[in-house]
């Protein structure tokens, strides 16, 4: 209870920044029966994430184990400064630094899927843009005036708002389109759509790594109380025959 107490304090600052933000949310349709799109999303957080933010309540063996990849080959591609298989997922970043650097230490993401969404997550990994007049030159349509850069650039390229000129009430105005890329990143749209789905996956996967085994639980408890409910029925009525006799 004290570490969840703890990780959503940490939270709560770049909540409450986020708190005015009425940019539409779009579906994020995770699965996480998904291996594949689990272990990508792990790559992409160790790789893209993990330098600033840490997931301190969940260790590399679990999410090994859950995710269905060999220790040897996570400890080779997914562990980069020594540590133990058991260890938790720590960011090497030094508070202090970050703190510095940033104006307040990057949040936990452990438990960032239940406090933010799937839907707010994915919006926001899509919705930077290059914003000249910010520290990092990006903002965000999602959390505005965030205090961070837009680290996935090179798998998206550079991406710009884009508008339209529209008729409104007899006057020429810019019609928000969306977001576009300049084309330079390592991935077409559709391709970095699919990556941020495998990250947002692997975030809701760590924010309750026994999902799916309390899910099926739940289905064998349920069936559990249906076939008592049936024999306890029929009882009831054995009963009742002999008392109306």
């Amino acid at each position: 209870m004290k570490k969840l107490i703890l990780a959503i304090a940490l939270l709560l600052p770049s909540l409450a920044f986020a708190a005015g933000s009425k940019h539409p949310l779009d579906d994020a349709n995770y699965d996480l029966t998904d291996k594949a799109s689990l272990q990508n999303g792990a790559r992409i957080f160790m790789n893209y994430c993990l330098g600033c933010h840490q997931q301190q309540y969940q260790r590399y063996s679990r999410t090994f184990e859950d995710l269905g990849i060999p220790a040897e080959l996570g400890q080779e591609y997914l562990q980069f400064t020594g540590e133990k298989v058991t260890d938790y997922i720590t960011s090497p970043m030094p508070a202090e630094a970050a703190a510095t650097w940033f104006g307040a230490p990057p949040p936990d993401l452990t438990l960032v899927a239940r406090v933010r969404g799937a839907d707010w997550l994915y919006t926001y990994l899509r919705t930077f843009y290059v914003d000249d007049s910010k520290t990092f030159g990006v903002n965000n349509l999602t959390f505005p005036n965030v205090g961070m850069p837009h680290v996935l650039e090179e798998l998206q390229g550079t991406p710009r708002i884009s508008y339209e000129d529209a008729l409104v009430d007899g006057e020429t105005v810019k019609r928000y389109v969306g977001i576009q890329s300049d084309g330079n990143g390592e991935l077409n749209s559709e391709e970095y759509d699919q990556v941020i789905l495998d990250l947002v996956n692997y975030l809701q996967y760590t924010g309750e790594p026994s999902r799916l085994a309390s899910e099926k639980i739940g289905k064998g408890v349920l069936v559990f109380i249906f076939i008592f409910f049936i024999f306890a029925y029929l009882l009831k009525k054995d009963y009742w025959r002999g008392v109306k006799k």
